[in-house]
């Protein structure tokens, strides 16, 4: 049996890059190479895609060198179906003629992107139209879940799902009535609150603030970072539970749920990521694993994970994060990570699954969306264009059919 030609896409030009490259050569690691043939494929913060062996080694990005032997540049050709990875080569000689090489042909996407330009569903709806498979939520699901505040509306909106009160802004409102912004976190949150960029992940530009002068730095900083910022009510000692879900459709399923372990007053970047040495991601966080909480309460996290998920037609992995208020009781949803990071595989490894198995999960998922999605008929013909006319002032929008139909 031919193996499966898996792209692993990475990178990208986000403020979260290097926790992708992390996660990326993390799973690059752990694909079993008797099903898949691994082809990475490294985004630049300038934008630029490369592919190559060398690019599943963690040490070859301290400095990333684009003229490393072994790597080359290359563009995807998003012709539907194609999937091939084509790099431009110089001529040879003094009158050599400059040629196209298809380096290789992409069967299959695993999407590790963390932040914009590719968790956000902007790559996704690159691939497509490409038609290619790949692992992480569509186009919407990716959309709503980078973004805070659309995120909150959405969860909001479904009636069912907790959430902390919130409100956000725009840079220009700040910029433009500072005390307005100030007065109204303070009448409608109160103190404490945590700042957050709107579509920033991993901690980035978050940051709590218990009075007006720690409002005004923190809404600063995140500034900083989006033009968007949402400000969440806080709790007082929290207890932080994550849950993964996997799947796609109707089959889907609950990870065991986790308690990160913080010293501060919540989990910041440093925290999350370079704790441990930083070389194994989210998976060298502190935590306890699973959460020492009521059965309850876990069933109760469990069954809303599931819902999200499918409220948001994710497929492949996510993570969705909890806070829970020990004095009322009351679980609150924080966000959905549609692409988590490390991928969230510890979780799954504390309910039996290898790694290299999870991996096989989100390949098939992915494949199963890709056959559904080109189940749809994009073949709906009708007389339309036949009885149009575009002359006149009113154009194609105006024009009437020969039978005096207007179109």
């Amino acid at each position: 049996m031919a193996k499966i030609q898996l792209g692993v896409l990475f990178g990208s030009r986000s403020c979260e890059r290097e926790v992708a490259i992390i996660s990326a050569v993390q799973l690059m690691n752990h694909v079993d190479t008797e099903k898949y043939d691994v082809i990475p494929v490294y985004i630049s913060e300038q934008g630029i895609w490369y592919t190559g062996a060398p690019l599943r080694d963690i040490k070859n990005y301290t400095p990333f060198n684009p003229d490393m032997k072994g790597v080359d540049q290359v563009a995807l050709d998003i012709t539907a179906g194609s999937g091939a990875l084509i790099a431009n080569r110089p001529g040879k000689g003094l009158f050599g003629k400059p040629s196209q090489e298809v380096v290789a042909r992409l069967e299959c996407c695993v999407i590790v992107m963390h932040g914009l330009n590719g968790e956000d569903g902007t790559l996704q709806g690159m691939l497509e139209l490409a038609n290619l498979p790949y692992t992480s939520a569509g186009v919407a699901g990716s959309a709503i879940g980078m973004d805070k505040i659309m995120m909150k509306q959405f969860f909001r909106g479904a009636g069912t799902l907790p959430c902390l009160p919130d409100c956000w802004f725009t840079r220009s409102m700040f910029q433009a009535d500072r005390e307005a912004v100030l007065d109204k976190v303070e009448k409608e949150l109160g103190y404490p609150v945590f700042v957050k960029p709107a579509n920033l992940g991993s901690s980035i530009g978050v940051s709590r603030a218990d009075d007006r002068e720690g409002l005004i730095d923190s809404l600063e900083l995140a500034f900083d970072y989006d033009r968007r910022v949402l400000v969440e009510k806080g709790l007082d000692k929290p207890i932080e539970l994550n849950c993964s879900v996997l799947g796609y459709d109707d089959d889907v399923t609950a990870s065991p749920i986790e308690m990160p372990i913080s010293g501060e007053q919540f989990l910041d970047f440093k925290e999350k990521y370079l704790a441990g040495g930083g070389s194994k991601g989210m998976a060298s966080l502190q935590r306890v694993l699973p959460a020492p909480i009521e059965d309850s309460l876990r069933d109760e996290i469990q069954r809303l994970s599931c819902e999200i998920f499918r409220m948001l037609d994710c497929k492949g992995v996510v993570r969705i994060d909890y806070m829970f208020d020990k004095t009322t009781e009351k679980v609150y949803i924080t966000e959905i990570n549609t692409i988590p990071g490390s991928l969230a595989f510890y979780l799954w490894e504390n309910a039996g699954m290898k790694y290299s198995q999870l991996i096989d999960k989100m390949v098939e998922s992915a494949m199963r969306a890709h056959e559904d999605r080109n189940l749809r008929n994009y073949a709906f013909t009708s007389d339309i264009l036949k009885s149009v006319s575009l002359g006149g002032a009113k154009g194609a929008k105006g024009a009437k059919g020969s039978k005096g139909a207007k179109l």
